[in-house]
């Protein structure tokens, strides 16, 4: 066998590799089709996630801002009371200036978290636990009793209350007899009378 070659000159092509330019140009063109495509869907992904995330990061920020709120007006609910407890205490007693000035710190704090970006005020309860964290880990313990017994006291009934729990409990305080089955408990006779 012998091979033919044949000589062309610059800028002409054999009639063989004029039939394969064609499938080239197809294959260069659904690749650019397939490219573009790609490209349409990643920036349609894209936006959609960008819109998502915004949502989301919009209704975080509306549920922060709520709860904030709740939590400043629960504050300042706590000084209230502190400051009608202390009101209702001796004037000038350890406990009144003790409950008043309870009462001042929080209402200030109640106004801080108000007036506060959140991301500001999460920074500065960062700050604090790494420099006290031993006075931040007591703070949240005694947060958390306090709370637990605000929501007991707010629940209106109790752990150990049950029939006729409170019953006993406030006839013992009246002197009376607790149980009612028994008759009343009668006076010891003296020594002239007949019992």
């Amino acid at each position: 066998m012998t091979q033919s070659t044949e000589y062309t000159s610059p800028g002409t092509a054999t009639p063989a590799a004029q039939a394969v330019e064609p499938r080239k140009s197809g294959a260069e063109e659904s690749a650019e089709k397939a490219k573009a495509a790609a490209n349409d869907a990643r920036n349609e992904i894209r936006s959609s996630a960008e819109k998502v995330t915004e949502t989301v990061t919009s209704e975080a920020a509306a549920y922060a801002k709520s709860a904030k709120s709740t939590t400043a007006d629960e504050i300042s609910d706590v000084a209230s009371a502190l400051r009608t407890a202390a009101d209702e205490l001796r004037s000038g007693s350890p406990q009144a200036r003790t409950f008043s000035q309870i009462a001042d710190g929080l209402a200030d704090a109640s106004e801080a978290l108000r007036d506060r970006d959140l991301g500001e005020t999460v920074s500065d309860v960062n700050n604090f636990a790494r420099r006290n964290p031993l006075a931040f880990l007591g703070g949240a313990a005694l947060v958390g009793f306090a709370a637990t017994r605000f929501a007991k006291a707010s629940s209106g009934t109790s752990a150990n209350s049950g029939p006729g729990y409170g019953a006993a409990t406030d006839a013992r305080r009246a002197g009376m007899n607790a149980h009612p089955t028994q008759p009343p408990a009668q006076p010891a006779a003296t020594a002239g009378e007949k019992v």
